[in-house]
C-alpha cells in the first residue's frame, strides 16, 4: 500500500471515532510487507479513558509483538507527546501523518530520536479535524489539555 492509501485507512478509523461522538483521530499499524496488522481510533470520550488515543488504542490492538522495530505507525493527525512516547518506547522507526495543520504534535521528539516522519497534509484528514474543532471546541480543548 502507498503512504496515501495507508493514511486513507487511518482516516476511515478517524471517521469511526467522529461517527461515535468521539474525536476524529485514527491510526493503523503496518508491517514490513505493507500489511495492516492493527487499527484503532480515539475512544477517549466513548470509554472515559484519558489514555485511549488512536495510536495507543491501535498499539494495544496489535498485542504482544517482537517486530516493533520493523513496523510503521500511521495516524490521521500528528501524534501528541503521549503517543509519540509510546511509539518511541517500542522503537517504531517510521511514522506517517495524515496532517499537522490542526495540531502539531511532538514531531520534534521523533526527529531527535531518528524516527522518519512523513506528513501528507491529506485534505480529508484536514477537513474532518477542522469540522470537529469547529463543532466541538470544548471537547477538542479538553483533549489537548487546554
Amino acid at each position: 500500500m502507498t503512504d496515501q492509501e495507508l493514511v486513507r485507512e487511518a482516516y476511515l478509523e478517524a471517521k469511526k471515532g467522529y461517527d461515535e461522538g468521539g474525536l476524529p483521530i485514527g491510526s493503523v499499524l503496518v508491517d514490513a510487507k505493507g500489511v495492516i496488522v492493527a487499527r484503532g481510533h480515539n475512544q477517549r470520550v466513548q470509554t472515559g479513558d484519558p489514555t485511549a488515543h488512536a495510536e495507543v488504542v491501535c498499539l494495544r490492538n496489535a498485542g504482544r509483538r517482537r517486530d516493533w522495530p520493523h513496523l510503521t505507525l500511521v495516524s490521521s493527525l500528528s501524534p501528541c507527546v503521549m503517543c509519540t512516547g509510546t511509539t518511541l518506547l517500542y522503537r517504531i522507526p517510521r511514522v506517517i501523518v495524515g496532517e499537522n495543520k490542526n495540531f502539531l504534535g511532538a514531531e520534534d521528539l521523533f526527529a531527535a530520536r531518528g524516527v522518519k516522519v512523513t506528513v501528507l497534509q491529506d485534505p480529508d484528514c484536514v477537513a474532518l479535524m477542522e469540522r470537529f474543532v469547529r463543532e466541538k471546541p470544548d471537547l477538542w480543548n479538553e483533549d489537548i489539555g487546554l
